[in-house]
């Protein structure tokens, strides 16, 4: 063999060899490191961090609520927005009228003016937008306070 054709070897070696060592060097590891915890965030010591909070929006048309059942995590939002053209839009937790279902208290005392506890599942007056960060688990009926035939649910895991 010609002394080029030893020197073509070699180069095609080496490269061969280059290539090998880049392919390794640069492969996914099958292991994946643990995910940071951080116990003061009140993040679980399981290695699980939750899924940030997310809003799902409720359009109330002439027709009622859309969709009227959501599912949701617990530290979601919903917001309830009224279509054009859809009644006045009250959204209110059941029962009706005394809208007791999420908090406990009822809506007279929870709409008093300078009422100071827990925020209830209630917009307290007619609007166009509402929106509730549902901070309890459970399944959560609501209503149309001025229109109580309009209703939904929210299931909050």
């Amino acid at each position: 063999m010609s002394s080029t054709g030893w020197a073509a070897t070699i180069v095609i070696i080496l490269a061969i060899a280059g290539g090998a060592w880049w392919y390794v060097a640069k492969a996914p590891t099958t292991a994946t490191p643990p995910a940071a915890v951080n116990t003061d965030a009140g993040i679980p010591d399981n290695g699980v961090v939750p899924a940030a909070a997310k809003t799902v929006a409720v359009t109330y048309r002439p027709n009622g609520f859309s969709p009227s059942s959501v599912t949701i995590t617990k530290g979601d939002t919903v917001t309830f927005t009224a279509a054009a053209g859809a009644d006045e839009m009250w959204v209110a937790s059941a029962p009706h009228p005394g809208h007791t279902g999420y908090d406990g208290t009822d809506r007279a005392t929870h709409c008093a003016a300078g009422y100071t506890g827990a925020k209830p599942f209630d917009q307290c007056s007619a609007g166009t937008s509402f929106s509730f960060t549902f901070g309890k688990t459970g399944t959560w009926p609501y209503h149309n306070h001025g229109h109580a035939a309009d209703h939904g649910v929210v299931i909050v895991q």
